[in-house]
């Protein structure tokens, strides 16, 4: 009967934590240092955000905008604080009607993990792949992770998310 009670108060416990009060992972101090100009070493071009993208970003604890580099689209977004605004990719190309299939994990040259998928409507295709970095260079290939990691852990906030989609060649 004991451990019974020991085993549902620490579940209780655990239930209760991420609701605890706790100091903002970035300092209101935290300057935003600016877009990037290159990606890959291709110069990347703003463009306009989306109807969807601009509606997005209204409430989101942090900036985000949208370039091309000539042949991929980028998005990226600056988080300020651990948020569930910030959602994986495959649920907006989901809702705008893309069949979605996962791809294997990626591992750039600097270690950084990026989650990819397949995105597919009509006779378009897309491969699409997304990454969360903090400033200790510590990175997570899905929304999910990050968010605990930056709710729970000590990741160093601000955060960079970046988003990046390319055509693939028209087929099956």
């Amino acid at each position: 009967m004991r451990e019974s009670l020991t085993f549902v108060s620490a579940c209780v416990l655990a239930a209760l934590a991420p609701f605890s009060p706790r100091e903002s992972v970035v300092p209101s101090h935290a300057r935003f240092p600016g877009w990037p100009a290159t990606c890959n070493g291709q110069a990347l071009h703003p463009r306009a955000v989306t109807p969807a993208e601009s509606a997005f970003v209204r409430h989101f604890p942090g900036r985000m905008a949208a370039f091309d580099d000539g042949r991929r689209h980028l998005l990226l977004r600056y988080v300020t604080q651990p948020t569930r605004r910030l959602h994986p990719a495959s649920d907006c190309y989901r809702g705008a009607g893309y069949a979605i299939e996962p791809r294997p994990l990626r591992v750039d040259g600097d270690g950084r993990r990026w989650g990819c998928f397949r995105a597919r409507r009509g006779g378009a295709g897309l491969l699409v792949c997304e990454s969360i970095a903090d400033t200790n260079h510590r990175s997570w290939s899905d929304v999910s992770g990050w968010y605990w990691a930056a709710l729970l852990e000590p990741s160093a906030g601000p955060w960079w998310a970046a988003t990046v989609a390319e055509p693939l060649p028209a087929g099956p």
